[in-house]
């Protein structure tokens, strides 16, 4: 079998093609281009290529099935997925059949000359792997493509052929105990329990006997042995949300069962041994409690193992049309009825909206509207009064002050905090924040075009962009 340098670009769209050949080749890559996955396995008989670019909704055989023959029959060859239809389960099987990287589009030239060259130093190092494992999951109920969304979707991916402790910080209503039950669903416990428990709804007295059970006789009221939820979960996974709230005593007990997987029940005298994985949330900042003393340090490090920080809704609002589809679709079933929509208007006010609640407010609003709504489609005059009032409230700042005004406001306020302050070092880094979101959000994250936006050189953007530490 002979082996190329070539990377192989599979997409029927003719645009993307031509778009990822002139980048790679002005890189120095030689390229070859194909339509469909079918021809390509037929080329692949012939040659192949160092690294294969392939997108996954084509006619006839799709990408992840081509993924699973490379993997089966060429396993040294890279693949790089990618997709417009960017979800959950799409990633985690693109990650699960062994995928180098999951791309969502629109990317970034970029990023995708980088990822081709890590790929190209994989393959080489690469003298065998297993074939890939043929997976079939289930729906996730985690919807969205934006870019802050996609970050998690990947994150998951990558965690699932993995027993490790995840850490999922994020803003009440966000979405934490989903997407822990997405980390155990794509998981080797999937087969097992999935146990949650809201530690800080369950007072301190009684979490204890929660978590660990108890015996017979051990305090009043227990009139027989009771199974915690550690021995429930046994060879599974358990969610532990709020874990800030646990109360000081009990993190040390937490603290041991992860050092070594037993603990004693309540009033028990047997030790107890489990296999668990933890997958802890909380909204709060954890780094500032252990600082103030109101959780241990060395408990902190011991679920911090993966980071999963959850985007609020109002950094991903492009996904408020998917998620309220999803939402109406869901409760349209639930209810017998027919399935509403949302009016372009009504969309623009829900998108200016800053959702304190996030997601979970988002299906509570989908839900009265449903039920209140007279009409298909739900127009602006159907929202709730809080949306229509936040938006009433913006027309008339928008309409009394100007942003010279507010950006005069903001830094009499800065100044007047202390008397000597560095106001340019301050406000100058948070106004380029601002410049820099609006061109990359115009430009779908094309750095070239939101750098010629911003009156910038290329150089300047990706320097800017990492000083700030933008993500996607």
């Amino acid at each position: 079998m002979i082996m190329s340098d070539d990377v192989w670009i599979v997409d029927d769209d003719r645009a993307i093609r031509w778009v990822l050949e002139r980048a790679l080749s002005k890189e120095e890559f030689s390229t070859r281009s194909f339509e469909t996955a079918d021809t390509v396995l037929s080329a692949l008989m012939q040659s192949q290529p160092a690294v294969v670019i392939t997108d996954i909704r084509m006619p006839g055989t799709d990408g992840l099935a081509l993924l699973k023959t490379l993997q089966q029959k060429f396993p040294h060859v890279p693949v790089i997925v990618m997709t417009a239809y960017g979800d959950l389960d799409h990633a985690v099987a693109a990650f699960q059949g062994g995928a180098f990287e999951y791309m969502p589009k629109p990317f970034d030239i970029d990023d995708v000359i980088s990822i081709v060259r890590r790929a190209i130093r994989k393959g080489e190092e690469k003298s065998n792997q297993e074939p890939a494992v043929d997976t079939s999951p289930e729906v996730s109920g985690i919807v969205g493509s934006s870019i802050a969304i996609q970050q998690v979707f990947k994150t998951i991916g990558r965690l699932s052929n993995s027993h490790m402790t995840v850490m999922i910080t994020g803003e009440s209503g966000s979405g934490k105990e989903l997407v822990a039950r997405a980390l155990h669903r794509h998981s080797p416990r999937a087969g097992m329990s999935f146990i949650a428990l809201n530690t800080a709804a369950i007072p301190g007295e009684l979490l204890e006997s929660e978590l660990f059970g108890h015996e017979k006789g051990s305090f009043t009221g227990a009139t027989g042995k009771r199974i915690g939820r550690f021995e429930q979960a046994d060879n599974g996974t358990l969610f532990l949300d709020e874990i800030g709230d646990m109360p000081s005593d009990l993190q040390t007990r937490l603290l041991r069962v992860l050092a070594d997987g037993k603990f004693y029940r309540v009033g028990g005298t047997q030790a107890v041994s489990v296999d668990v994985r933890v997958i802890a949330a909380t909204h709060q900042d954890l780094e500032c409690l252990v600082e103030t003393g109101r959780f241990r340090e060395d408990l902190f490090h011991r679920l911090n193992v993966i980071r999963l920080e959850l985007p609020a809704l109002r950094d991903r609002t492009d996904d408020i049309d998917e998620l309220s589809n999803h939402f109406f679709k869901n409760i349209a079933a639930e209810l017998h009825t027919n399935v509403k929509i949302f009016s372009s208007d009504a969309l623009k006010v829900m998108q200016s909206y800053r959702w304190p609640g996030n997601v979970r407010q988002l299906e509570n609003i989908c839900r009265r509207v449903m039920v209140m709504g007279s009409t298909h489609e739900i127009d602006v005059d159907d929202l709730p009064d809080e949306l229509k009032a936040d938006q009433s409230d913006k027309d008339g700042e928008h309409s009394l002050v100007s942003w010279e005004e507010a950006l005069r406001r903001q830094a009499t306020e800065h100044l007047e905090q202390t008397d000597f302050s560095p106001l340019m070092s301050d406000l100058v880094p948070r106004f380029e924040l601002v410049l820099i979101r609006a061109a990359l959000a115009k430009t779908s994250g094309r750095r070239q075009e939101a750098a010629r936006l911003l009156g910038w050189g290329r150089n300047t953007l990706t320097r800017k962009i990492k000083e700030y530490e933008l993500n996607g």
